[in-house]
């Protein structure tokens, strides 16, 4: 673990002293690459005798209908937001590293439940191993959105840091997956195709970062002006895209004027878990992170259940993934269904399986007889 420890010192340590011009971009290509290899070595150390695995997580039973986490350093109040916001105890304390292990609560919002994760405090160095910053990091990537709780008063700084630690671990924050196509073939060689201008790879670049995979034979295609660390992730494959929310805390010791500043920030929420200040805008921000879709059910002859809808991630929001949802044996079923809502063309529209749905659609299931 030490050795590769140090070999990803040596490569950073060399990154850092090499200037960025069109001529050491091939170098710092093959370095970036040889960096996320180690990288992930780190992170999922080779499993002796079939047992180990990846990073390992804390074990947190998944419940409820998203799953937000908690990450930041010490002491920024992470516990004190997770209790007023879910009732759950977290131990809160002025010194560093209270919380020890991974604490669940659960709010009901709009119908949905959501599980918060209390994570313990990150130390820099985490994405490294240090402290128990893997374990931090690796239940992170279970979650649907994340929430970085920063302190008013200390720097921005912080903010870097933990977004290092994250995107160190294969987590995006707030990005689009890459739109670049990357296909292994047989034979053929490195087939390098752009539709756009490109200022930061070249077919060299592209080959020595291909090389070091071992990869000789592909073709890859560039939609927009792709970077070699966008190549590295469409290659790595194991990167996690999702929705992040800076969460400001302690606002209630700082000056009027500090507050107009970060709230030109993007994906910023300015709040005090203290005072209880704006709980209600970062919880409407959370709902809009995590862009859920609510379905309400209606029973035939009955009113719909406006009480308890079926929530359907934005990606997942057919018919059928509202059928699996309920049952998963109701789409062996299934005849047509009934939709009322923004996605029905008329009241009730009559739909298939594929029909995509809408937030608060009224849904009715026709079954075979």
């Amino acid at each position: 673990m030490s050795t590769v420890m140090q070999k990803i010192k040596d490569i950073e340590d060399e990154m850092a002293k090499t200037q960025k011009n069109k001529a050491t971009a091939h170098h710092l290509g093959l370095l970036k690459a040889k960096l996320a290899k180690l990288r992930r070595e780190l992170l999922a150390p080779p499993s002796k005798g079939g047992g180990g695995g990846a990073g390992e997580g804390f074990d947190v039973t998944k419940s409820g209908d998203a799953r937000v986490g908690l990450v930041g350093f010490p002491s920024v109040g992470k516990s004190t937001l997770l209790n007023k916001l879910t009732g759950t105890f977290s131990e809160v304390a002025s010194y560093e590293f209270t919380t020890l292990t991974c604490i669940p609560g659960v709010i009901v919002y709009r119908g949905a439940k959501i599980q918060l994760l209390d994570l313990p405090g990150i130390i820099e160095g985490a994405k490294d191993g240090k402290g128990r910053g893997r374990q931090v990091i690796s239940t992170a990537r279970t979650c649907n959105c994340i929430l970085i709780v920063l302190d008013a008063i200390k720097p921005i700084t912080h903010k870097r840091l933990i977004e290092k630690e994250l995107e160190g671990f294969g987590i995006r924050l707030n990005k689009e997956p890459p739109n670049l196509t990357f296909r292994k073939k047989d034979k053929g060689g490195i087939n390098f195709t752009s539709t756009v201008a490109n200022t930061h790879l070249d077919l060299e670049t592209v080959k020595a970062i291909c090389s070091e995979y071992r990869i000789h034979n592909a073709d890859i295609t560039l939609r927009y002006d792709a970077t070699a660390d966008d190549l590295i992730d469409v290659i790595e494959g194991s990167r996690i895209y999702m929705p992040c929310i800076y969460v400001v805390n302690k606002i209630d010791q700082i000056t009027l004027e500090e507050l107009e500043i970060l709230d030109k920030l993007p994906h910023y929420c300015p709040i005090s878990a203290h005072l209880e200040w704006n709980l209600d805008g970062l919880l409407e921000k959370i709902w809009e992170y995590l862009n859920l879709t609510r379905i309400y059910t209606k029973p035939k002859g009955m009113n719909p259940d406006y009480e308890d809808p079926v929530i359907l991630s934005s990606k997942h929001k057919t018919v059928e993934d509202f059928c699996e949802r309920i049952h998963k044996d109701m789409v062996k079923q299934f005849k047509y269904a009934l939709v009322w809502g923004s996605s029905a063309k008329h009241k009730p529209q009559r739909v298939g399986k594929e029909h995509e749905l809408e937030d608060e659609d009224v849904v009715q299931i026709i079954k075979k007889v």
